[in-house]
């Protein structure tokens, strides 16, 4: 709720989630603040469990989901509050393409929230490639307040992950997998799966929870 508390989001806040996943803010949101929302993502699966988590939080009256490339979507002009894009600025091709998406749909006054990670730490040669990242698909915090400056936006708040968040993110991943490794001893895919486990549970504690970090930037449009 920390961010819907530094959005200054309220009843009546019309919210915009490109590539929403399980719908889970728009739902909390609008069953603690009363905002009404509309998700976009390209996953049935995942839009499947955001109408059930709309369901279940007694909020599907205030919060409907699109099936469709977020990328693509065209919304009304600015007929939002609020435009989000949380982790998915490959919708985009990057932090700033993903900005040009979002800002002919937000109101005059209106804000975007924009989640992407960063470098906390300049990161060793390895990192790089371990990770799978190039070296200009991230930037430092500074560097990326930067480069939302350069798409035509203000930093006018912010909320970080810390540390634990990262390993509560990662470790839960691990279960996970762990869990379906145990239960599904004879499926083709396990070798592949083990295989992605090991990887990134090493990644994740050799380069991850070091040197990269994650948080949600709370912009205000420069026109």
């Amino acid at each position: 709720m920390a961010l819907g508390l530094a959005a200054h989001v309220t009843s009546g806040t019309r919210i915009l989630d490109l590539a929403c996943g399980k719908g889970e803010m728009l739902c909390r949101w609008a069953q603690e603040f009363g905002t009404t929302g509309h998700g976009v993502d390209i996953s049935e699966v995942f839009l499947a469990a955001a109408r059930a988590r709309a369901e279940e939080l007694a909020v599907a009256d205030r919060v409907s989901f699109e099936h469709g490339d977020a990328g693509e979507h065209v919304a009304e002009p600015a007929s939002y509050d609020v435009v989000s894009c949380l982790g998915a600025t490959w919708i985009g091709g990057g932090i700033t393409g993903t900005v040009a998406l979002m800002l002919p749909a937000v109101r005059p006054g209106g804000l975007l929230l924009v989640g992407e990670p960063y470098w906390s730490d300049p990161p060793p040669e390895e990192a790089y490639a371990a990770m799978g990242l190039g070296v200009e698909d991230f930037a430092s915090l500074v560097g990326t307040a930067d480069r939302l400056a350069a798409a035509g936006t203000e930093l006018v708040e912010m909320v970080l992950a810390d540390g634990d968040s990262w390993d509560r993110y990662a470790a839960g991943q691990w279960w996970a997998l762990s869990t379906w490794l145990r239960d599904n001893p004879d499926d083709p895919r396990r070798a592949a799966v083990q295989e992605f486990l090991e990887d990134g549970r090493r990644t994740h504690l050799m380069y991850q929870r070091r040197y990269f970090g994650w948080g949600v930037l709370v912009l205000r449009p420069l026109q």
